[in-house]
């Protein structure tokens, strides 16, 4: 009776949130005097697999269907359910995303699970079992009893820290039933976006608004992202401008992040844009308007021209390199 986790892949590498997602399984199974189960699908190295260990796994069930090989929530929700059964899980772990909520929710249905979505903690098992999970975009947190006899848990990122140890875990072939039905649809083209590193993983988000003042005066912004290994986004204006690609659009109606530092240049912080970043952990705001609304919700906060400030803060990263 394993704490099942789900964990999304890339480029044949466990994503760092599913890394977390495997963290927090084995805190719950310490809790509930079990192991963790992990299941993976599709293509990914045997290495990965195994090192999933390092994160607190004890078994892997690995699915080498290459219809898997793209994701697809109505398989994928499938064979989650059917993992589940054969291990006889009570406790499902996913990561908060879109395939992440997509299969919570089938599944839900499928098992008859009570699912909660947006964890911050991990849940506490005395007298029951609540979790606490972040409501009105981040703006407030609730706490919740799931009663249900199966529970589904869809965790933020940094819920916990995933810290690497020293374990291999063990991998066995696991073959679900899946029906032709749920590949009625399939993904014919995958666009993939030109940053090396995605805004849903980043640690590190580099953002530029309209006080960048065009897409020919980005370089000072790229240049930072460049030196932190950040990833780089933008609000929506400078999306709808064209200064920077949409994929970048963070915000209520875009991308909402969740890195540890979080640095905003040029950007005066509607409530639109706060929704979307309100998950960071520490958030530096760079504006020449010491009324700007952003410095209300900064943890740090430098009044003063973005391009003027960013070429000292990339000379002192690199430094400290």
């Amino acid at each position: 009776m394993s704490v099942l986790v789900f964990i999304e892949t890339d480029n044949g590498a466990v994503k760092k949130t599913s890394q977390e997602a495997i963290a927090y399984g084995a805190g719950v199974a310490e809790k509930l005097a079990t192991t963790v189960t992990v299941l993976a699908l599709g293509q990914i190295t045997q290495d990965a697999l195994e090192q999933t260990g390092n994160f607190g796994a004890s078994k892997v069930f690995h699915v080498t269907d290459e219809r898997l090989n793209q994701e697809n929530g109505m398989a994928y929700a499938d064979a989650l359910v059917q993992a589940a059964q054969k291990e006889g899980s009570k406790v499902i772990i996913l990561s908060k995303s879109g395939l992440g909520d997509a299969m919570a929710a089938r599944a839900a249905a499928k098992l008859k699970a009570g699912v909660v979505s947006g964890i911050t903690e991990l849940p506490d098992i005395e007298g029951g079992f609540t979790v606490k999970r972040s409501i009105y975009t981040g703006k407030a947190f609730a706490t919740t009893a799931i009663q249900s006899d199966i529970k589904i848990l869809v965790i933020r990122k940094n819920a916990v820290e995933a810290v690497a140890g020293n374990h291999i875990a063990t991998v066995e072939n696991f073959v679900p039933e899946l029906k032709d039905s749920d590949f009625a649809a399939t993904i014919e083209k995958i666009d993939k976006m030109g940053s090396e590193v995605s805004l849903t993983e980043a640690d590190i988000i580099v953002s530029g608004g309209r006080g960048m003042k065009g897409a020919e005066h980005w370089q000072p912004l790229l240049d930072l992202a460049e030196a932190l290994g950040a990833a780089t986004g933008c609000s929506k204006p400078v999306s709808d401008l064209d200064w920077r690609p949409h994929h970048e659009h963070i915000g209520q109606t875009g991308i909402k992040v969740s890195p540890n530092l979080y640095i905003a240049c040029g950007i005066s912080g509607a409530i639109q844009h706060l929704a979307g970043v309100n998950g960071s952990k520490c958030i530096v705001v760079i504006n020449k308007d010491p009324e700007a609304p952003f410095f209300k919700a900064a943890d740090y906060g430098i009044v003063g021209d973005v391009f003027e400030i960013l070429p000292k803060l990339t000379e002192a990263a690199k430094k400290l390199k």
